[in-house]
This record gives C-alpha cells, sequence and structure tokens, in this order.
C-alpha cells in the first residue's frame, strides 16, 4: 500500500502517555458538558442568519465574473494536468505527481483550503464546469432538469465518499494509474449523466468531494446570508447550526468517521496479519474491515439517537437532528490522521509536478511529541465542539426539564467516540 493512503504515525513515532491523553480527554469533555448544562440554558446559534457583513469591496471581488471564470479554469487546468499525467506519466507516485495531487493535494488539501475559504470545491469542480460549458453551448440553462426525488438527499455522495475511501485504503494499488484513471472516468460518467438529467443542483447533492467540502465548510468563519447573499464573517458553530437536516447526512458523516478510523488501524501489524492470512483474499477482507469501521461508527449514532428520542419522548427525527455535531468530530480525526502526510507529501508532490527527479519529502515542521500532542487535541476539540452544538440544539429542541438529561446519550457516543480515536493514535 502506498505512503499516500496514509497519514498516521505509528505508536512509536507518538512519544505521549495514553493515562494523560485519555484522562485530559475525558476532563475535557465531562467539564465542558457540566459547564454547559449550568451556564446554556438557551439557544445561542442562528445558523444562516447570522454574521458580519465583509467590506462590500472584498464581495464584489468574490462575486466577481473574472474570479469565479479563473476558479474555473483553474479547476479545470488541474484536472487535465492530472488526468496528462496518469495517461502519459509513470506509474507510482515516486515519479508521478498525480496520485500525490488526488490522494493529497486534493483530498487532504480539501479540509484547509474549505475551512479557510468555504465549499471552495463548488468553484474549483471541473465536472461542474464542463456541465456549464456544455449547456452553454447547447443553449440550455444548466439548473435546468427533473426535480432531485427528496428522499435522495445526500446518499450518492455517500456512496462516491465509501468508494474513494475504498480506493484509497482497499485497492490493491491505490497510486496506480490505472486505479485512478478508472475511478475518475467512472466518477465523471456518472455525475454528468447526473447533472444531464437533473440540472447542476445534482452536484450540490451528489458529488462527493462537493458535499464533503461543503460540511467542512460549516465550519469556516467565512459564510453566506442565503437571504442577501452576502458574505459574513460569523462564529464557527452558526455556521454548524445551519447544516441542513438531509436525508443521507447521518450516512456521509458515518463514512467520513468509519474511513478515517479504518485508516487508523489498518497499518496495524495484528490487523495486516488478518488481511493477508484470510482466506477471504487481501482485497476482500480489508473491503470488510472498511465496511464494518462504517456500520459501527453508524451503529453507536443510532443507538444513541434512539436513546434520546426515548428520553426526550417528543423528538421525531433525532438521527438528523443531531447529525451536525458529528461534523467537528470528523473535522477532528482528519486533522489527527492526515496533518503529517499534507505537510510532508503535500510539498513533495508539488516539487515532482515541477520536474524535480526523486523529490524527498520534507521532515514533519513538528517534532513527534508536537504531532502527538496537535493529533490529540484536534481529536479532543472535535468532540468538545460536537459537545456544544449537540447542547445548543438540545436546548432549542427539548423541554427545560429534559435538555440535559436528553444529552446524557449524546454524552456517552462522544466519550465512546473518543476512545475510539485515541486509541486507533495511542495504543
Amino acid at each position: 500500500m502506498s505512503v499516500l493512503a496514509h497519514g498516521i504515525g505509528s505508536r512509536h513515532d507518538l512519544p505521549l502517555s495514553p493515562f494523560y491523553a485519555f484522562a485530559g480527554a475525558f476532563a475535557a469533555l465531562f467539564v465542558s458538558f457540566l459547564a454547559l448544562g449550568l451556564l446554556w440554558s438557551d439557544s445561542r446559534f442562528r445558523g444562516d442568519r447570522a454574521g458580519h457583513p465583509i467590506p462590500v469591496a472584498l464581495q464584489r471581488l468574490a462575486d466577481a465574473r473574472p474570479t469565479r471564470v479563473a476558479a474555473r479554469v483553474l479547476g479545470l487546468a488541474a484536472a487535465l494536468f492530472v488526468l496528462l499525467h496518469l495517461l502519459l506519466g509513470p506509474d507510482g507516485p515516486e515519479r508521478n505527481p498525480a496520485p500525490g495531487a488526488v490522494h493529497v493535494l486534493l483530498w487532504v488539501g480539501l479540509v484547509p483550503a474549505s475551512l479557510l475559504l468555504g465549499p471552495v470545491w463548488r468553484l474549483l469542480n471541473p465536472l461542474r464546469t464542463l456541465h456549464l460549458l456544455v449547456c452553454r453551448a447547447l443553449g440550455r440553462n444548466p439548473a435546468a432538469g427533473c426535480p432531485l426525488p427528496a428522499h435522495l438527499g445526500l446518499w450518492p455522495a455517500a456512496a462516491g465518499l465509501l468508494a474513494f475511501a475504498w480506493l484509497e485504503l482497499v485497492a490493491p494499488d491505490p497510486a496506480s494509474s490505472t486505479a485512478l484513471l478508472l475511478f475518475f472516468v467512472l466518477h465523471g460518467v456518472v455525475h454528468l449523466a447526473g447533472a444531464a438529467r437533473h440540472g447542476a443542483r445534482w452536484f450540490d447533492q451528489a458529488d462527493a468531494f462537493e458535499v464533503y467540502s461543503g460540511l467542512l465548510a460549516r465550519l469556516s468563519p467565512l459564510g453566506r446570508r442565503p437571504a442577501d447573499r452576502r458574505l459574513v464573517l460569523r462564529s464557527p458553530l452558526n455556521g454548524l447550526d445551519a447544516v441542513p437536516q438531509t436525508a443521507g447526512l447521518v450516512a456521509t458523516v458515518c463514512v467520513m468517521l468509519g474511513s478515517t478510523a479504518y485508516d487508523g488501524f489498518a497499518d496495524a501489524p495484528s490487523w495486516i496479519t488478518t488481511v493477508q492470512t484470510s482466506p477471504l483474499g487481501r482485497t476482500t477482507a480489508a473491503t470488510l474491515g472498511l465496511l464494518a469501521a462504517v456500520a459501527l461508527v453508524a451503529t453507536l449514532y443510532a443507538l444513541c439517537a434512539g436513546a434520546t428520542r426515548l428520553i426526550s419522548g417528543q423528538l421525531r427525527h433525532p438521527l438528523t437532528a443531531f447529525a451536525h455535531s458529528l461534523v467537528p468530530i470528523a473535522l477532528g480525526y482528519l486533522v489527527a490522521h492526515y496533518f503529517t502526510l499534507f505537510v510532508t507529501e503535500g510539498p513533495r508532490t508539488v516539487m515532482t509536478a515541477l520536474g524535480t527527479d526523486n523529490a524527498v519529502a520534507p521532515e514533519p515542521p513538528l517534532a513527534p511529541g508536537g504531532v502527538a500532542t496537535l493529533q490529540v487535541a484536534a481529536i479532543v476539540i472535535g468532540h468538545v465542539l460536537g459537545v456544544v452544538a449537540a447542547h445548543d440544539r438540545s436546548v432549542r429542541l427539548f423541554p427545560p426539564a429534559r435538555a440535559v438529561a436528553g444529552q446524557l446519550p449524546l454524552l456517552a457516543l462522544m466519550i465512546a467516540y473518543t476512545i475510539g480515536g485515541l486509541t486507533l493514535l495511542l495504543v
């Protein structure tokens, strides 16, 4: 398996005491839960209504046609660059920048890009741009098409994320040109056909990378108010509160969480031995492991939602009501697992793209102890933000007498996810 498919160091790379890490994590969760229960009795988040408008000049620059055209051209040029290197370049990430561009600059790079700039893939998406160009050539409105079924929601995006996770973490050679070409050909055909039938709104709900970027962008301080289309600076938790309660949202976030968790234990010697000696074969065993990780995350959340409904006595859709609280947890996992990959393989990929032969990845900017601290902090902060988001939603939905009790299943879930996340890092 290529190093591009793994972002987490081994246990020996993380010189941090598991006792202090677990103790600190539990203390942070319990203290935040108690403080919120005592001091936060009314909902404070206003979702898409919140935020302070940015200066008009910056708004005009961001919305200017040249800015948007430049972003679309950049996305098309990057896609063409990757395709040409996959078709004509040498195989393997050592001499070909295309695998690194996909697994590192695209998949991992979308995390900081979306957090800083919002849902950037919506502008960069080359498939959306191709659809737009074809529609203009045919004199057709890009938004025209059959309405999407209400029950479809984000399910296509969840399936797309799972397919990419399989390519990255399970495929025998995820960095091979053949595997990447096959994935992107199928990806392009499916989404261009979907957009041809349903219009550009198809990408909003079905494109895995757009949905992935859009969910992460909910935690960006930069947002846009739907009412007047103004760009605003806001608390990231206000953006998180505005995550639509759409069908397939839970599945999408559970794929993000479960696939990252699987990446955390896929390098464990015991698991490597299991898949290599399995009578089912390596690929089948690894596929089942990936599916089991996603299913475990989803099952724990479903049990939590069921318990929340029993305690509240009135919540009709607990699965989607609190799904937004999983987004910062997924972000924490992504940062913890892929930080070292991005800061080492990212520059090496750029150097390879610029023509440097046998480019060497730079040393991480942090020592092993610093990396360990960052990873643990990312997981803990992600869970604390999840507790805050869940608490604010609880005091809005539940009667005051049940607002705190209704969160106990969510607290138990956060503890379970924290134990799992820290175990993958430290044990």
